[in-house]
C-alpha cells in the first residue's frame, strides 16, 4: 500500500518521454515516487492511506532555482534602486552588522517563499556571492542551515572564500557591543570545511555545500593580490572536485570565462552565474569544457549585456534559470522568470520562435537538478525518485479554459497559483497554507532582524521613497 496517492490531476511529468497525462496520477511511498501514470491504472495497482484529489491541478515536479542568495531577503528593495546603499547594506550585513538570528530569521522568510512558489530546491550563496560571504565562523551558516530545516524544503548552499587581499574585517555581536576582529582566506576555507563536514548531504538529503571563489574580471592582474587570488581559486576548485562538490562563481561577463579557463576552474561541475556578454569563443570554452551556465535573466545585469542562452543551448552547453533572488527588484516566483527568460530573447531576436515553453520548464527542473548534480533524485516525476511533488491550482481565470496546460501553466501562472506542495512524500504546503510553520512568527523575526541590522549599519536613510519615485519617466538618482 502506497502512503499518498495524488489523482485526477494533470501529470507535466518532464521525465524522458515528456508525458503529459490529462487525468493522471502520481503515488508514493516513503520519500518517494513509485508510480506515475494514468489515474485508472496507478489507483488499482496502488491503494493508498492517504488520497490527494487533484482535480482541476497540473502535477509537476518542484521548481529548482539555481541561484539565489541567502541574506538578501531582508535587504530587499533598500536604497530604493541606488547601487551605493544596496552594497553597503550587502557588503555590511555579511560581514560586520549581522548575528546568527539574522541568517535564521533570513533562511526561514526565503524558504518559506520559495515553498509556497513551489520551489523545493534551490542555491543560496551564504552572502554577496562574489565580493562578500558569511563565512568567518561557522555559526552563521548553521544558522542558516537550521532556518531552512524548519521549513523543510531542500537547498544547496554555496559558501566561500572572499577577494583578496586579507585579511578583512568581520565583527559579532554581544548584545550592543560590535567587536571587529581580522579574518583570513585560510579561516574562511576553514569555516567552509567544517560547515561541509556538518551538512553536506544531511537530513535524507535534503542539504547540500557547494563551493565558490570571487569571479576574476578583466584588469584583475592589476589589482592587489592578483597572483593570491589565482592560487586561491585552483586550490578551492579542488578542493570541490575531491569531495565531489559543485562549483560555482558569480557575476561571470565578458573575458571572465576566457580568465577562468587560463585559471582551470572549469568543468562539468562548475555553475557560472550570469554569463553575461559572452563572445563565441568564450561560448565555445564553456562546450568544450562541459561547463554549465545558470541565467538570471530578472537580474539587472541581464539588463546592462545579455546571456547568449540560445546560443549556448545550440551549442550544446546546459543552461538553467537562476531567480538571483530575492533582491532588489525580484522574487523567487520561477513561473516570474521563465517568463521573462522567453520574452527577454525573443526580443532580442525579435522573433517569438525562440525558447519554448518546454524548453523554459526543462531549465528550472530536470535540467537543473542535472548541474548541480540531483537529477538521479529530483527534477521530473518518475519512480525511484524523491517525492518532490507541486500542484498549481488551473482552475483559475488567468489559466482558463482547461486546455493546453503545458502552455498556461508556463506563460500565465504564478507563484500565487500553487496550490500543494510535498517534498520526500511530506506534504508541506496544502491550499496554499504551510502546515507545519507559524508565518506569521517567520514574518515577525524577519522584521525584527531586519530592523536591528538596519540600525547596527546606520540605514535608516536607505528606507526612504526615492526622490523621483512618482512623475518621471526615469529616476537619474539611480545612476549616481
Amino acid at each position: 500500500m502506497a502512503d499518498i496517492l495524488i489523482k485526477n490531476g494533470t501529470v507535466i511529468a518532464i521525465d524522458p518521454d515528456r508525458r503529459i497525462i490529462a487525468d493522471g496520477a502520481v503515488a508514493i511511498t516513503g520519500d518517494r515516487i513509485v508510480a506515475v501514470g494514468p489515474t485508472a491504472e496507478v489507483e488499482a495497482a496502488h491503494p493508498a492511506r492517504e488520497v490527494i484529489d487533484a482535480r482541476g491541478m497540473a502535477i509537476m515536479p518542484g521548481f529548482v532555482d539555481a541561484h539565489a542568495h541567502a541574506g538578501h531577503g531582508l535587504i530587499k528593495t533598500l536604497g530604493g534602486g541606488k547601487s551605493d546603499p544596496w552594497y553597503q547594506a550587502c557588503r555590511g550585513a555579511y560581514t560586520v552588522g549581522s548575528t546568527p538570528e539574522f541568517w535564521f530569521a533570513e533562511a526561514q522568510l526565503a524558504a518559506l517563499e520559495r515553498l509556497r512558489f513551489g520551489v523545493t530546491t534551490g542555491v543560496s550563496l551564504l552572502g554577496g556571492g562574489d565580493s562578500v560571504m558569511r563565512t568567518d565562523e561557522p555559526v552563521y551558516g548553521d544558522a542558516h542551515m537550521e532556518g531552512v530545516l524548519g521549513i523543510g524544503t531542500r537547498s544547496v548552499v554555496a559558501v566561500g572564500t572572499t577577494r583578496p587581499p586579507h585579511p578583512l574585517t568581520y565583527a559579532r555581536w554581544e548584545g550592543e557591543t560590535r567587536i571587529d576582529y581580522p579574518v583570513s582566506f585560510d579561516q574562511q576555507f576553514a569555516t567552509c570545511k567544517t560547515l561541509i563536514d556538518r551538512w553536506h548531504g544531511s537530513h535524507d538529503g535534503r542539504l547540500h555545500l557547494a563551493l565558490l571563489t570571487p569571479t576574476l574580471h578583466r584588469g584583475y592582474q592589476e589589482t592587489a593580490g592578483a597572483e593570491e587570488a589565482v592560487a586561491q581559486s585552483r586550490m578551492v576548485k579542488q578542493f570541490a572536485e575531491d569531495y565531489g562538490l559543485v562549483f560555482t562563481q558569480d557575476g561571470h561577463t565578458k573575458d571572465s570565462v576566457r580568465i577562468a579557463k587560463d585559471v582551470g576552474i572549469l568543468g562539468p561541475r562548475t555553475l557560472l552565474s550570469h554569463a553575461t556578454g559572452l563572445d563565441e569563443e568564450e561560448i565555445a570554452i564553456c562546450a568544450e569544457t562541459g561547463t554549465t551556465i545558470v541565467h538570471n535573466p530578472s537580474a539587472v545585469a541581464a539588463i546592462l549585456a545579455r546571456c547568449p542562452v540560445t546560443e549556448l543551448l545550440d551549442a550544446g552547453v546546459t543552461v538553467v534559470i537562476g531567480s538571483d533572488a530575492t533582491a532588489p527588484d525580484r522574487s523567487a516566483d520561477m513561473f516570474r522568470h521563465m517568463q521573462q527568460c522567453m520574452h527577454y530573447h525573443r526580443t532580442h531576436f525579435h522573433d517569438p520562435s525562440w525558447l519554448p515553453p518546454g524548453k523554459a520548464l526543462e531549465m528550472c527542473t530536470i535540467d537543473a537538478a542535472r548541474v548541480l548534480g540531483l537529477d538521479a533524485e529530483i527534477g521530473s516525476l518518475e519512480p525511484g525518485k524523491k517525492a518532490d511533488v507541486i500542484l498549481v491550482d488551473l482552475r483559475r481565470p488567468h489559466l482558463y479554459p482547461a486546455h493546453m496546460p503545458e502552455f498556461r501553466v508556463t506563460y500565465f501562472a504564478n507563484g500565487n497559483d500553487v496550490h500543494t506542495v510535498l517534498v520526500g512524500g511530506k506534504v508541506l504546503l496544502r491550499d496554499r497554507v504551510a502546515i507545519h510553520v507559524d508565518e506569521d512568527a517567520v514574518l515577525d523575526a524577519a522584521q525584527r532582524e531586519a530592523e536591528l541590522m538596519i540600525d547596527r549599519l546606520g540605514l535608516r536613510y536607505a528606507l526612504e521613497t526615492p526622490r523621483m519615485f512618482w512623475g518621471h519617466s526615469r529616476d537619474t538618482d539611480v545612476l549616481d
